[in-house]
């Protein structure tokens, strides 16, 4: 063998163990690269309850919701007592709507969001039964200034009462809120105690998009047929998005247990197109609504959530995250169920106990 080859053979030797362990490193980084981490999304959905300032709005039914002083003159004392309803004419009569309640009022409510996250609040937060974008900016520029929401999202609707529905996001919007007014033409004449859905598209942390729809479906008084057209147009809202968008849809359905039994509402116009998040979890959960006059619970209040039908991404509600968020003290009766607002005891809330969940999305490998 020459010098050549002597020196030759030790270098083709370093060459083959250096290329193999390269290799072998290679092989080792692929083995250890795992599926991205989830974004994880937490939504609530809350019925606040009667969120009005106490401004007159002429083209809204507030007379309820004033100040006792604005309340003392014929004009409308004859109004209220107009009012069918005992109890909401004596409301009309003799609440006192005044700033000290208002106040009030935005801090419990305030104090029911921070319980979710330690005190950071849901990511999204799906409302019913705001008056304006004024009141629930007050309640986020005011008790809830240290969390990070974006202006609130909420389109005026024509809601007889100016009851809205709304949401408050840390995510911001990737496109404009609409409000898609409901169509009950075999109802028309009672349109007007009815609120629009509202949707908002969500832009996420990798650039990806969440839909969501806040609704208040027609009160359980109306004709169930009211809020079958209500189901039936969330879900074609649903199928008009892109495949590759998951959604939800949270807020107060206003189905009652005794009429799910009886028209099997949720088995027929929900569960086939949404996955319902107390069906996978909040064990041992009772409802978010209490009707006292026939001792029932019921899920008025519910998320729902469709995953992508295409796309680079899946998702799903994580289960354990199912909650009714009723830790606020000032939530609960004495009897255990959602202790409605009380403005001149200053106690309570809400009447509806808020649902909380989580959305995790993951990109695909």
């Amino acid at each position: 063998m020459n010098r050549t080859n002597t020196y030759r053979l030790p270098l083709m030797l370093a060459v083959l163990l250096l290329t193999t362990g390269c290799a072998s490193v290679f092989k080792q980084e692929s083995a250890d690269k795992t599926a991205p981490a989830p974004l994880a999304v937490t939504i609530m959905a809350f019925n606040v309850e009667n969120l009005f300032d106490n401004d007159d709005d002429a083209f809204k039914d507030d007379k309820a919701y004033l100040p006792i002083e604005a309340k003392q003159n014929a004009a409308h004392v004859a109004a209220c007592n107009e009012i069918e309803v005992a109890s909401w004419r004596d409301e009309c009569l003799d609440l006192d709507w005044n700033d000290a309640a208002i106040e009030h009022k935005l801090s419990v409510l305030a104090d029911t969001i921070r319980q979710v996250s330690g005190g950071l609040g849901a990511d999204i937060i799906a409302l019913q039964e705001v008056e304006n974008l004024e009141i629930l900016e007050r309640l986020r520029t005011g008790y809830l200034a240290d969390i990070a929401y974006e202006p609130a999202i909420l389109v005026e609707g024509a809601d007889l009462r100016g009851i809205d529905v709304a949401f408050l996001s840390k995510l911001p919007l990737a496109h404009p809120p609409i409000l898609h007014p409901l169509t009950l033409s075999q109802y028309a004449e009672r349109e007007g105690d009815t609120r629009g859905v509202l949707q908002a598209d969500f832009q996420m942390a990798d650039g990806s998009i969440l839909t969501g729809f806040s609704v208040h479906f027609p009160a359980p008084y109306h004709p169930t047929g009211m809020r079958i057209a209500a189901y039936r147009q969330l879900t074609e809202l649903l199928k008009s998005l892109p495949d590759e968008r998951p959604a939800f849809a949270a807020g107060d359905f206003n189905t009652t247990s005794a009429e799910d039994r009886a028209q099997k509402m949720l088995d027929t116009y929900a569960r086939p197109d949404w996955t319902l998040a107390h069906d996978i979890g909040c064990g041992g959960c009772k409802g978010s609504h209490y009707y006292a006059r026939d001792d029932s619970w019921s899920f008025l209040d519910m998320i729902l959530f469709a995953p992508p039908r295409g796309g680079n991404t899946t998702a799903q509600i994580r289960a354990d995250s199912v909650q009714i968020a009723n830790r606020n003290t000032a939530q609960v009766s004495s009897k255990g169920t959602p202790e409605r607002y009380n403005s001149a005891r200053r106690t309570g809330v809400s009447d509806h106990w808020p649902m909380i969940a989580t959305i995790e999305v993951t990109q695909k490998q």
